[in-house]
């Protein structure tokens, strides 16, 4: 496997010419087309996506380390499929929608300010995340660690206290009334 360094790709379009089966560390890609990409098997280490779609890429057993996503637009991704070996990422203004973190350890993960709609969370670790600010309506929460999590400022949850742990989370009014859905009682 190749290895490439701190290097920058800008305006690319990998769904013509595929990006290359590379360990990628410290590299910065910039408004980069990965639309439906295979990008399998593939390293990012220290490596940041700003304004790139990487929308329903193939990343079976691609490694995020101390990855950063920055208003990227990444619909139907199987992050479970990844390689959970040292899955780190921060995603800021992201368009996450219909994406797959199932059983994943995301503990001490960010996601701020992104769309999380239909996204599944069952059975993941998200022990001291964050969440703040993102929109989470329809979102799939079971038996998902959320101990400590930060949810403040989040909006549209469906979280039932009775399927998942959800002890010290940090959750901010109104919404915070939503974890009362579960129980089908009225409040006025």
């Amino acid at each position: 496997m190749k290895y490439i360094v701190e290097k920058t790709f800008k305006d690319k379009d990998f769904t013509q010419i595929p990006l290359e089966l590379s360990e990628y560390e410290s590299c910065h890609f910039i408004n980069c087309q990965l639309t439906q990409a295979d990008i399998s098997g593939a390293r990012f280490i220290d490596t940041v996506f700003n304004d790139c779609d990487l929308s329903n890429a193939k990343i079976h057993n691609t490694a995020f380390q101390d990855a950063v996503f920055k208003n990227c637009k990444m619909l139907g991704l199987r992050f479970d499929t990844c390689n959970d070996f040292n899955f780190s990422a921060i995603f800021e203004q992201c368009i996450l929608s219909h994406s797959t973190f199932i059983e994943m350890k995301l503990s001490k993960s960010s996601f701020s300010h992104c769309q999380l709609i239909d996204v599944d969370f069952s059975d993941a670790n998200m022990r001291s995340s964050s969440l703040s600010h993102c929109d989470l309506m329809n979102a799939v929460f079971d038996q998902t660690n959320l101990e400590k999590t930060d949810l403040r400022e989040a909006i549209n949850y469906a979280i039932s206290p009775n399927n998942n742990h959800i002890k010290g989370a940090k959750f901010s009014m109104p919404e915070a009334i939503r974890l009362l859905d579960h129980y089908q009682i009225e409040i006025e």
